[in-house]
């Protein structure tokens, strides 16, 4: 793969950066299509984000992916946004354009289209379902299910006082109906929900992973992990040993990273198995 000073260039800003996938996943991608391109990790310390930013404007980068601790100011910078980063008060992405930036938030994108893949979506259209966590990628799965037409959704967090803020918050954004509860109501409020969505950091790189029973769930649930390093966190290997069905976190990473490569390059990449054995692998060898 030869770059020419006509490449288009994007990349993921985060600090730290070393541990992000997606400089493997959208390699793959720009040495498949054969583009003249590049896509690079950026390590920012949270004081020098916009200062960054704007140099990163300047040098004539198309956008870049964004990554903790940096969404919500990502959000705050730009000049609009589209409905999935105003609901969660954060962007993934920005487009940097000649009238500006645009925030874009493309994880309720992933998590509908991995749901899809690994299930029967038109089972959740007037469905109940649960999400455990109050932070970003909970206001992410409350944009998703609502789009996929669940009814209810109960959000569960340890701090009772952040669910029923994101509830007040997301609540006028979206058709489901939020019902805002602490950790202690888990064993009422899982009896009759057909998933179950993990949206916090809990079971990352070997951590220990929200110890909440799964018992509640009925046996034909549908479990869904946010996180997707370990694969098998904790919480999927309870799942899988309660008989439930899982989906991990991969798929998500996988399909909201489509949107921003079409974006960036031109070109609407495939999420194919081979991509996912790839990740797999770099995932299995810490790389």
């Amino acid at each position: 793969m030869n770059i020419t000073g006509a490449a288009k260039l994007a990349g993921v800003v985060g600090w730290p950066i070393s541990h992000s996938l997606s400089p493997r996943l959208h390699g793959y991608w720009i040495r498949e299509y054969s583009l003249d391109a590049a896509y690079v990790p950026l390590a920012i310390r949270k004081e020098d984000f916009a200062a960054a930013l704007n140099g990163l404007r300047r040098a004539g980068f198309k956008g870049v992916n964004v990554t903790v601790p940096h969404k919500e100011a990502a959000f705050a910078l730009a000049d609009r946004c589209d409905h999935a980063a105003e609901v969660a008060g954060a962007a993934n992405l920005l487009l940097f354009g000649e009238d500006g930036i645009e925030a874009r938030n493309t994880d309720p994108t992933g998590l509908c289209a991995s749901l899809r893949e690994g299930m029967d979506a038109s089972a959740l259209k007037g469905a109940k379902a649960a999400i455990w966590g109050a932070g970003g990628m909970a206001r992410a799965a409350c944009c998703a299910l609502s789009e996929l037409g669940v009814s209810e959704i109960r959000i569960l967090n340890r701090n009772l006082g952040r669910a029923q803020s994101l509830a007040a918050s997301v609540a006028p954004k979206i058709k489901a109906r939020l019902v805002p509860m602490g950790f202690d109501g888990w064993i009422g409020a899982g009896k009759d929900v057909a998933l179950l969505v993990h949206a916090t950091s809990a079971g990352m790189s070997g951590t220990p992973s929200v110890d909440l029973p799964l018992d509640p769930l009925p046996k034909d649930a549908l479990v869904v992990d946010g996180v997707y390093n370990p694969l098998e966190t904790g919480l999927l290997a309870r799942a899988r040993a309660c008989g439930l069905k899982t989906i991990d976190g991969l798929g998500m990473l996988m399909h909201q990273a489509v949107p921003a490569f079409a974006a960036f390059y031109g070109v609407e990449p495939e999420v194919s198995a081979a991509l996912r054995s790839m990740l797999e692998e770099a995932l299995e060898h810490g790389r």
